[in-house]
């Protein structure tokens, strides 16, 4: 645990005087005082977060984290836990929605194993930073040991810490795991003290029967581990999973050096409550993107205290709704750095 606490120790409030210094300079620019919403607001939020009144969001990346699941042997999903490492070489190739998007706004795919139940085919662009095979059935007992939940929370936290060294400027969360969506429901449910069947979707698009399944499933999982809502660590443990975990970590780590982090969908949403559990001052550092399709994300978000920036109707994870959300924020920024002032462009103000 003494990584996390280190981590956990470097985190601050936002930088208040900035922000003050960042609001003045956005309604000094050429618009009515507060007409650009949203990007106004992100502009600030990233101005405290990362503590200079000209930050550059030049340099962006999205970390999606793999691992697999053991409640999956419990008939929970649509997809076979085969489909975790075959997605991950997809990501290895270019290929998937999450490389699509990330290229159109300009960020880095990094691609992390944390727990996928095979060995990957060694490749330059792939981290491996596997805590075991997957986790076990959290159905029969707590998904992971406390030395592995601490494992997958400090892989993250090494993940960001890397990143910090190559300059990076704004993080997007991203994820892949077959199973992924029973255990973030199972997160949401505790940590939120919501009842099961209004925090569980369909995940990768299971029929109604197995729904009701996979209700039950996480309702016995809950019962059988007790895990403590209060507890971040204890809740990763008994009804996480290892890419929750990294997740967190990364969550826990870009607050610590004051990089804003992008919360993608529902397994991401599920992290960050791990992480606001852990340490609460993290969630100034969170920039919320999209309002999955999965019913648990908008609680996940409102019990945050965030609100969306988008809603498409997506659902697929990978770090694709933070991708668009990089690029909504960089647009923020771009308003209060290159923007010009009623001053610079001899545009009368407003008389009253």
């Amino acid at each position: 645990m003494k990584k996390i606490h280190e981590t956990i120790a470097m985190i601050h409030p936002l930088d208040a005087s900035l922000m003050q210094q960042a609001q003045d300079r956005l309604d000094s620019l050429t618009k009515p005082q507060g007409s650009l919403g949203r990007l106004e607001s992100l502009a600030k939020q990233i101005v405290g977060i990362s503590g200079t009144l000209r930050p550059s969001l030049q340099n962006k990346v999205i970390v999606t984290v793999a691992a697999d699941h053991g409640v999956v042997s419990e008939g929970v999903s649509a997809f076979p836990q085969e489909v975790t490492p075959q997605m991950v070489y997809n990501f290895l190739r270019g290929g998937a929605a999450i490389n699509v998007l990330a290229r159109h706004v300009g960020a880095q795919v990094v691609i992390c194993d944390a727990g996928v139940a095979s060995d990957l085919t060694p490749h330059p662009e792939l981290i491996v930073k596997k805590v075991a095979y997957g986790t076990k059935n959290m159905a029969h007992g707590p998904a992971m040991t406390d030395h592995e939940a601490i494992k997958a929370v400090t892989a993250g936290i090494e993940i960001v810490e890397t990143l910090v060294r190559q300059g990076v400027n704004i993080i997007g969360t991203g994820d892949m795991g077959i199973g992924n969506t029973t255990a973030s429901s199972a997160i949401v449910a505790v940590i939120t003290g919501t009842p099961v069947e209004q925090v569980t979707g369909r995940g990768t698009g299971i029929d109604d029967g197995t729904l009701s399944h996979k209700v039950a499933v996480i309702q016995k999982s809950i019962a059988v581990n007790k895990p403590d809502r209060l507890n971040g660590m204890d809740v990763l443990r008994k009804v996480g999973g290892f890419e929750i975990g990294a997740l967190a970590g990364v969550f826990l780590a870009a607050a610590a050096h004051r990089i804003p982090v992008v919360i993608d969908g529902f397994i991401s949403g599920a992290a960050a409550l791990i992480a606001a559990a852990i340490e609460p001052k993290v969630k100034e550092y969170m920039l919320p993107s999209h309002c999955s399709v999965e019913q648990g994300h908008r609680i996940t978000l409102n019990y945050l205290g965030l609100k969306p920036l988008f809603d498409f109707d997506m659902r697929l994870g990978e770090g694709t709704g933070a991708a668009l959300g990089i690029g909504i924020a960089e647009a923020g920024i771009k308003i209060i750095n290159e923007m010009a002032t009623f001053k610079d462009a001899g545009v009368s103000e407003k008389s009253a």
